[in-house]
């Protein structure tokens, strides 16, 4: 496996059919067109390719940004083909943007994600350790992926804070040799005063109910594992999660709290983040 900056319009012709082989895109307008990458890489932008031989398997790719007049780099798209997923790539790729963008001067990449995709939650704030401050609903209307099909696109805003001591520890404990899921998640878990209530489904756990007045110093709150799968074959269920996520994480982030960690219990088929006051 190799890594390496991209530069060249072939390059980001390549990034483009994996774009559409990941995504699935039916309308144009949705993915990131190679003459558009050209340009960030042109300017501030940074697109990161990872390659086998000459065959692009996974990218990465961010733009410059502006928050409270400080520069920072807005991550749009992480992909990954099909037969090198669950292979810690993904991982990788985030490490290599980490370096280039340290190097750069920079302290924060940003980027949104599916609240409902437990393993990109795992991914996040266990193997990662990024914080969430806003939800939005809806980020991405009327998208033509098949990924996104059938609920709307709300997402968390993922704040990876690169030379915080909180993700070098993180990166520390995911490093090959290190733990993340063991006593110190099940201690995490243990601490928290538990949101929302579930009951066991045919196939996924079901939501059954939350309690938004709790005012504990730490709060967890239960998603289900698979829930691309449950789009295609539960919408009515993949909707309820939508719906009740969404209340719990715009009520709780409006009064304060700060989503800081996600421990993932793949038996059990869900996983639990866990909120702070800051």
């Amino acid at each position: 496996m190799q890594f390496r900056t991209l530069t060249t319009i072939e390059e980001f012709r390549q990034v483009v059919a994996l774009e559409q082989r990941v995504w699935g895109y039916t309308t144009a307008e949705d993915s990131v067109p190679a003459m558009m990458l050209l340009v960030s890489s042109r300017t501030g932008g940074l697109v990161i390719g990872a390659f086998v031989g000459e065959r692009l398997v996974g990218f990465a790719c961010s733009m410059p940004a502006v928050r409270d007049g400080k520069p920072y780099q807005w991550s749009h798209m992480l992909a990954v083909d099909a037969d090198h997923r669950d292979t810690g790539l993904g991982w990788r790729l985030k490490l290599e943007q980490r370096r280039l963008v340290m190097a750069s001067g920079l302290d924060l990449i940003a980027w949104t994600f599916d609240p409902l995709q437990a393993a990109n939650a795992h991914l996040n704030f266990a193997k990662l350790g990024t914080v969430a401050r806003e939800y939005h609903e809806d980020a991405y209307p009327d998208s033509s992926s098949a990924l996104h099909a059938g609920t709307s696109t709300d997402r968390l805003v993922a704040e990876w804070w690169l030379r915080s001591g909180r993700v070098i520890e993180r990166l520390d404990l995911a490093a090959p040799g290190g733990s993340r899921d063991g006593e110190d998640g099940r201690s995490a878990l243990a601490a928290a005063t538990p949101v929302n209530r579930v009951r066991e489904g045919d196939a996924w756990i079901e939501p059954s109910g939350h309690d938004l007045a709790l005012d504990a110093a730490r709060l967890g709150v239960v998603v289900p594992t698979g829930f691309t799968d449950m789009q295609q074959r539960d919408l009515p269920l993949a909707s309820d999660w939508r719906s009740a996520t969404r209340e719990i994480f715009q009520a709780l982030l409006a009064r304060g709290y700060v989503v800081e960690d996600f421990v993932l219990d793949r038996p059990a088929s869900r996983g639990t983040y866990l909120l702070a006051r800051p």
